[in-house]
Parts: structure tokens; sequence; C-alpha cells
């Protein structure tokens, strides 16, 4: 049996963790230089007056009317509070695959299957008093049936966000309940067309002929059609897959015309791409760079542009590819102009071990393995960038994303720790955000 176990509003149950005067208090989170809103907590969901992806500028009436508590993405928090729930549920099960930042799988197959409510109910209650983070378990015989359990385990109130498909009756009551189009992996154009053959429900979907869905939809269709008959298909993995590229592009925190300037981001993002490179031992054959003006502006001229490099032989050396892309901007970009984003993307990934070597490209020592990994161990024990590149410089602040609302750093960064009997360093308010 596999277990789905997700996290209920997840960036927003982060917050509350460190702010607990928040409880059933409308919390949402902004995406990049606070545009819009990208997550909120149930309590802000039931406000239904406040979309989703608005520009936050649009609907700032709203926010401010209904005590709306708002805070920046505080991307290091939300990722070492999920290490903390993944490190919890490898105490229920060796198998723990992390499908997202919010949500994995968990093996339980090694429980006996009367054991299994008792399992989720505890994997529940552990990972809330370990970390604060509210969870809901689904459980059934594949990945598929375990993601729509988890669904009714959090939709419907009596389930205590615990729901286990173990017999047919209860497959056949969710599937009839579940219409086609919200099945996991069935695209829009699926869905239209089982409708328009009168497929309306997840279980005339997995009643059909096995035949007729290899023909429609392909193997990934017949796959989807199996793990719903609880025939699993879709394996745990241990190890997640390389990813087979890595890239970034955020907006400036404003209009940028200076070429150094936008060198200076560039080269930042190029050291955070190559790192993340790193970490999973692989190394880039190709690096494009990418320049934007803001294309939603009435008054400014647009431009963009991108120029793609391939390297002389895989690298994730940060001063080569830095090198590279500094050498690529500069090709593309044009003065007079106000921009708006800059962008890297690494491509055509190998693993570092098996990089063929091109003879007539001459070795240069800032190519250096070892230059690299005493760069990244002084940098993993001292902070990120307490050594970098000089073509990163230290204008951060003319450049970096708008965060005027980002909660503290609580468990990662010495300085930004919670303090005990004081007030907490406020991240935002209504006030701050009417302000």
């Amino acid at each position: 049996m596999i277990a789905l176990v997700d996290c209920n509003s997840f960036y927003a149950s982060c917050e509350q963790v460190f702010r607990p005067d928040l409880q059933h208090k409308p919390v949402v989170v902004l995406s990049n230089n606070d545009g819009c809103i990208i997550a909120a907590n149930k309590e802000a969901k039931t406000l239904t007056e406040i979309p989703m992806f608005q520009p936050v500028f649009k609907i700032k009436k709203i926010l401010d009317l209904h005590n709306v508590v708002c805070f920046s993405s505080n991307y290091t928090l939300y990722s070492d509070m999920s290490r903390r729930v993944m490190d919890t549920l490898k105490t229920f099960s060796p198998l723990v695959e992390e499908y997202s930042i919010d949500e994995s799988f968990v093996d339980l197959s090694f429980y006996h299957p009367e054991e299994l409510v008792e399992i989720a109910h505890k994997i529940k209650d552990i990972i809330y008093k370990n970390t604060g983070i509210p969870v809901g378990v689904g459980i059934a015989k594949t990945k598929s049936l375990a993601k729509l359990a988890n669904k009714f385990a959090k939709k419907i109130p009596e389930n205590d966000n615990v729901f286990v498909i173990d017999s047919d009756e209860k497959r056949n009551y969710l599937l009839q309940s579940l219409k086609v189009k919200d099945i996991w992996g069935v695209g829009r154009k699926h869905a239209i067309r089982l409708n328009n053959k009168n497929i309306t429900t997840a279980l005339e979907f997995a009643n059909l002929p096995v035949a007729w869905i290899r023909k429609e939809m392909t193997v990934i269709g017949e796959r989807l059609w199996r793990e719903l008959n609880n025939m699993s298909c879709l394996e745990m993995l241990s190890v997640p897959h390389a990813k087979k590229g890595i890239g970034t592009a955020k907006s400036f925190g404003k209009k940028l015309t200076d070429y150094h300037l936008i060198a200076e981001s560039c080269s930042y993002y190029v050291a955070e791409v190559a790192d993340l490179l790193r970490q999973q031992q692989s190394a880039a054959s190709q690096i494009e760079v990418f320049l934007t003006t803001n294309y939603h502006s009435d008054t400014d001229k647009q431009y963009q542009n991108k120029i793609i490099i391939a390297l002389d032989s895989p690298t994730n050396s940060t001063i080569v590819l830095t090198q590279k892309a500094l050498m690529g901007l500069k090709k593309i970009f044009k003065s007079g102009y106000r921009y708006k984003k800059v962008g890297i993307n690494l491509s055509q990934l190998v693993p570092e071990n098996q990089i063929q070597m091109n003879l007539f490209t001459p070795y240069h020592k800032s190519e250096s393995k070892e230059l690299t990994q005493v760069m990244d161990a002084i940098n993993s024990k001292y902070g990120k960038n307490k050594v970098k590149l000089a073509t990163v410089g230290n204008r951060e602040n003319e450049w970096a994303l708008i965060k005027e609302h980002r909660s503290p750093r609580y468990t990662t960064q010495w300085h930004e720790l919670l303090t005990i009997g004081k007030p907490s360093r406020s991240a935002c308010s209504k006030d701050t955000i009417s302000s």
C-alpha cells in the first residue's frame, strides 16, 4: 500500500508555525516581487472575493477589508520545513518519494492492512507535533488512488484528514464522485474527448475497455486506467530523476537600464544554477541567456532576445559558466531599454563523471574542480555567497527581488532565530500592505 502525504496550505502553514497569533486568520503568500497571490490558507480561500494570481495592487482594498495577512515568498524557510516533514516520514518507511515540496509518497507495504488507519493518523499527528505543519494522508494500492484518497481525506471533515481505500466499495464510491477532468494525469483535451463520449466520471473511465483507452489515449492513458483499477504501474522512486535542464529567471526589483547591474544579477543567477548543477552531479553542455523588457507595459519600448552558447566541453564550473553567460549577455544587450528580467538556462546535461573532454581546448586553472569544491565548502559552512566571483558585485539591493513582507528565515539563519518572550520581527501585516 502507498500513502500520499500532502501538507495543507503548505506555504501559509509554514508562516503560521512561527506566528501562532495568525491561527484561524486569513493568510496569503505572494509571488516573486510581491506581484500576486500564489498560496492561501483555508480561511483566505473561503473569501471568494480574493482571486488567486491577480496582481496585489489591484486587490489591495479587498485584502485590507478582510484583514488578510500577506507574506513575501520565503523559499529558504519552506524548503527547510519540507525537509523536516520528509525526515519525519522516513521514520515510518525506508522508501519515501519526494514528489514536490509539499507532497510525498510513502511505501507502507510492510504494514498489516488492518494497521493502516492507525498508521495514517500517527503519521499526521507526529508530523504536526514535530513541525507544526498539518497534513492529509491518503492510502491506497496505487499512487493515483492514493492521490484520490488524499483529496477526500481533506475534503470531508469527518475523515479527519485521513482516508484509506481498502475495499472496492470505497474505490468505486470515490471514482463515481470524481469528474474525469479532475483525474490526476488527465489533460484538458482528453477530458473533452471523454466528455464527448459521455464519459463524465472517473468510474466510467475505469470501466472502459482497455483496448479503447490504449488506442485513444496511448500507453499513458492505459497506465492511468490500470492505476485506477488497482494495478500499480507508477513505481516508487527512492532517488529523484536527475533534471534534464536547470534554469532560473527572476524579475528585477525595479526596471534596469545599466548593463553592469544586469551583468551582476546575471552572474548571481549563474552561480545559483551552477550550484544546483553540482548538487545533482551533472555538467552542462549548453547555456542560454535571455533578457526582456516588461511586455505588459504600455509606455516602455519593448525588446527581448536570447542567445544559446555551446560549451567547448560540459562543465559545472561557476567561473566558466559565468564567463560564457556574460559573453552572451553582451551580445544581446541593447542600450535604451528598461529591462525587467534576465534568465539563465543550462541544458544538454550529462553526468559529471562522463564528461567528454575537448583535445583542442586548453585547460585553465579556473576550471579546477578542487577550487570549486573549496568555494562550495566555504559557502556551505558560512552562508550563501560568502565567497563569490567579483562579477557578482555588491549592489544586490539595486536589482534584487522586492520582498517587503518576507518573514525571517527562522530555521536556517542564526541572526533570524525566533525570540521567545519578545515580539517576533513582523514579516508583514495588513498595516504594512496598506501603508
